[in-house]
């Protein structure tokens, strides 16, 4: 079942074996073994491909649960149930990834030097059987009632816009004198409309607008807005620098769209190893600082 596993998580019996330290025949054997022992086909294979069968996938999930037992049995006679080890598999945000928890993780692998991780940027929804993923952190709001979602942090959004948009015109300070702009969107969180809340007096503007641009990645968006292309709306944290240094202007600075929630994500299961039960806890405590010392919160 490990080999299995192995296999599956690697994408080819030649990667497992390689990985395994091992021969691809011998990996072979193993799966045909398993294969044998469950009287099913676990996974089809042709020269250029190999995918899972239905009972593959069923046989995946499971055998990843049994695999997470045994090792946390194994662990507890041994003594050594705190310590953790292994691989864990982690999907962030690109953004999110490539800065502002680079530092929360290089510090969970300082603590446990028995523990790897495979750190995956991407964007999409995350299917932690088919993908073999141990733990996700999500922007946004969460629907999925099979995964277990801890709610970490807020990440505020404001409304910037480089000097050229304005032309010889004033700062902004409402949102009915945005209407006249150009406007890019950020589709993951809006596309044609939004609305900005008064941060003292709570009243809430809709906006309707026509984008130039749509993109699904904030480093795209961020990057528009710098070249003069239009309004949009981003996470504050990515954009400090920028109006720090003029290149981009803070609009209607009353008022803010509403802040994204972030959350990590994990399956529901019976024991969840170590190596996930010492991330998810140092995680808890970092992202709210992390963001803070962003937005140079100090």
């Amino acid at each position: 079942m490990q080999t299995f596993l192995r296999i599956v998580d690697a994408g080819s019996l030649s990667s497992a074996a390689a990985q395994l330290g091992t021969t691809q025949s011998t990996v072979s054997r193993r799966l045909q073994a398993l294969e044998r022992s469950l009287g099913l086909r676990l996974l089809q294979r042709s020269t250029h491909a190999m995918k899972l069968t239905e009972d593959g996938a069923r046989c995946y999930e499971r055998a990843k649960e049994l695999l997470a037992s045994w090792e946390l049995l194994e662990a507890d006679l041994r003594g050594a149930s705190n310590e953790p080890e292994g691989t864990l598999r982690v999907v962030v945000p690109h953004a999110f990834g490539q800065q502002l928890l680079v530092e929360p993780l290089t510090e969970y692998l300082n603590r446990h030097s028995r523990v790897s991780v495979e750190w995956l940027l991407h964007d999409r929804a995350v299917d932690f059987i088919t993908d073999g993923i141990d733990c996700a952190i999500h922007v946004g709001e969460v629907h999925d009632p099979s995964v277990v979602a801890i709610r970490v942090a807020e990440v505020p959004r404001i409304v910037v816009a480089a000097p050229s948009v304005l032309g010889e015109g004033d700062v902004p300070v409402h949102p009915d004198a945005l209407a006249r702009l150009p406007w890019l969107s950020l589709r993951t969180f809006y596309r044609n409309e939004l609305s900005l809340t008064h941060v003292d007096t709570g009243e809430v503007q809709p906006i309707t607008f026509a984008p130039r641009l749509s993109t699904d990645s904030i480093y795209a968006i961020r990057s528009a807005a710098l070249k003069g292309l239009g309004v949009c709306v981003a996470s504050a944290w990515l954009l400090y620098d920028d109006l720090a240094q003029g290149r981009l202007l803070h609009l209607v600075p009353s008022w803010r769209a509403a802040p994204l929630p972030m959350y990590l994500l994990y399956p529901h299961a019976r024991f969840h190893p170590a190596r996930l039960r010492r991330f998810v806890a140092l995680m808890k405590e970092t992202i709210p600082s992390a963001l803070a010392v962003a937005m140079h919160e100090r």
